[in-house]
């Protein structure tokens, strides 16, 4: 079993005025490649800053933190910056595109810091956005999509440097229902071609499509269940 992440001991304080809020209190994590894992818990079990360490986009206070192997849970910004881009495939709850450029721009975005020819993006941005059932919608800006069409933009994006994982934060949060049952079809896909998916969701019928569900309370994994 090749292992993606291994989280030994993860601690994260914040201070807070005269106090240090412990939110993470040493969690200790492994998930294999090609695992589809949900991610919950109320509000202010750590789930969020969980993400934000497996996402890189903060540093635990003390444990240590291996993606694929490097350790990054040291790494300078710049380095986390790198890991980021190569590593891992973000897709968010308010999509966060660029309005003024098309969709096929907006999942092209993360070559450019990859250093990708303006062809290699091209090809590589059409065939993602193929893949994510946008094929007729590749010179159309955010504006001119719909919100199920937005998210799909910012999964292609997720999936066009090839990442290690998606990291998909409450991905249906300002979806309709009908429109969170297809981007959970294509998540599903996504997972069944070989990606490692993350969720984080506080929805169990969204959770139910990951196959492991990871429950935190308080800074700590409450369970850890495998569905299938």
């Amino acid at each position: 079993m090749s292992l993606v992440i291994k989280i030994r001991n993860i601690k994260r304080d914040f201070p807070l005025g005269q106090e240090v809020v412990k939110v993470l209190k040493g969690i200790d994590l492994d998930i294999a490649k090609g695992e589809y894992v949900a991610l919950m818990g109320p509000s202010g079990s750590g789930k969020s800053t969980l993400m934000n360490l497996l996402g890189c986009l903060d540093t635990p206070t003390s444990g240590s933190y291996e993606l694929n192997g490097k350790d990054v849970s040291n790494m300078t910004d710049d380095e986390l910056a790198e890991i980021r881009n190569k590593e891992i495939g973000f897709v968010f709850q308010t999509f966060n595109l660029l309005p003024r450029t098309t969709a096929l721009e907006n999942v092209a975005l993360p070559m450019i810091y990859a250093g990708a020819s303006k062809a290699q993006r091209t090809e590589r941005a059409e065939e993602v956005l193929t893949d994510v059932g946008l094929a007729d919608r590749m010179d159309h800006r955010p504006n001119q999509l719909s919100g199920g069409q937005r998210q799909r933009v910012a999964v292609g994006r997720a999936l066009v440097n090839k990442p290690s994982i998606i990291l998909a934060d409450e991905p249906t949060g300002n979806l309709d229902s009908k429109t969170s049952v297809e981007i959970m079809k294509l998540f599903d896909d996504i997972h069944a071609a070989g990606n490692t998916v993350i969720l984080v969701t506080h929805e169990e019928d969204i959770a139910e499509h990951a196959h492991r569900i990871i429950r935190l309370r308080d800074g700590i994994v409450e369970s850890d269940n495998r569905n299938r």
